[in-house]
């Protein structure tokens, strides 16, 4: 006898991403997986997306308050129906056969409590050089880390319904890094996988400014997981990578000594340049071979900003679980709602 079809719940958190929506929703709409829904969650949007989603047929919940994707996707969770819940990002656009291929990995691999997929390096919409730049890094960090992994890749994600209630909702206190937390949670658990059998095209940050700050915050707010389990993110935030933002700062504070000590002054920041460079070596040759010179020192150039805001965001982190109570108190006091300190 066939085994019945898994029911498949697509859990979609939205923020102003209207845009966006006219490519991910129809793609979702798409999948050949016979038994599937879309369960689309606005985050109290300002631009049209309620529009464009009800527009394309597919029904609108919304947050009681604009609350960040953990909100949304809890809220998504808890209306779903299916068996199997596929977590995707709004800008995220993905092949037909996705839902298909998760429910396949899954099956395939029982004791997985979740298989998370791969962004592909060509965004979604090219809007600009840094986007460009900052879906190879993406890209490329997910490709360089295939197999078991410390933290959820929330753009897409699928796991067993029964996993998410066993291991709980994410933790809406924690915005712009609630999947590294629930990565700790679930990893005590079970395995979670990454994988390029399922990957979307993701219409990443395109403004300088903008990115920097979040990656600044996300690096705040990461760095008390990191203090508290005394080791890096397995497979992605690796540990040389955390030494590339350590030799991009020094780099950087060095750059005045030609001025004071002449020509020889310059070594210092040469060599930790180089230093900068070697600790994600192969991601360099990888932009190199696909993009081409030209393209790889505007890349070098973002990486460098991206650095010093995780170095910033890491000693502001730092700073905050020493000296703030509060602060701290967000992650000893487990997924419930709870307001980030400024």
């Amino acid at each position: 006898m066939t085994p019945p079809v898994p029911t498949v719940s697509v859990v979609v958190p939205n923020y102003n991403h209207a845009d966006s929506l006219r490519l991910t929703l129809p793609a979702l709409l798409a999948q050949t997986h016979p038994a599937t829904e879309i369960v689309f969650v606005d985050d109290r949007s300002t631009d049209d997306s309620v529009a464009v989603a009800r527009a394309l047929g597919v029904p609108v919940l919304s947050t009681p308050r604009n609350g960040g994707p953990a909100l949304a996707r809890n809220l998504g969770a808890a209306h779903a129906t299916g068996e199997v819940l596929l977590f995707v990002d709004s800008d995220v656009e993905l092949p037909p056969d996705t839902v298909a291929r998760a429910v396949a990995l899954l099956a395939a691999d029982p004791a997985a409590g979740a298989v998370c997929g791969t962004l592909d390096e060509v965004p979604l919409v090219r809007d600009s050089l840094v986007q460009e730049c900052r879906c190879l890094q993406a890209h490329w960090w997910r490709i360089s880390s295939l197999g078991d992994v410390s933290f959820l890749f929330t753009a897409i994600c699928a796991m067993p319904a029964r996993v998410f209630a066993e291991i709980g909702p994410f933790h809406e206190g924690l915005r712009q890094t609630e999947e590294v937390e629930y990565g700790e949670r679930m990893g005590a658990r079970y395995p979670i996988r990454l994988t390029d059998a399922i990957h979307g095209r993701h219409r990443d940050d395109d403004r300088l400014w903008p990115m920097l700050r979040k990656v600044f915050h996300r690096s705040r707010l990461r760095m008390p997981l990191y203090v508290r389990r005394r080791r890096a993110a397995q497979g992605f935030e690796t540990a040389a990578r955390m030494w590339a933002s350590v030799t991009a700062l020094l780099a950087t504070a060095v750059l005045p000594l030609p001025l004071l000590l002449g020509p020889a002054g310059a070594l210092p920041s040469a060599a930790l340049a180089v230093a900068f460079l070697a600790c994600d070596a192969g991601m360099y040759r990888f932009v190199l071979r696909r993009r081409g010179a030209g393209l790889l020192v505007a890349f070098v150039g973002v990486q460098w900003l991206i650095n010093l805001a995780i170095v910033a965001g890491a000693a502001a982190g730092a700073a905050q679980w020493l000296f703030s109570r509060s602060f701290r108190a967000l992650y000893e006091g487990g997924p419930q709602p709870a307001a980030v300190p400024a």
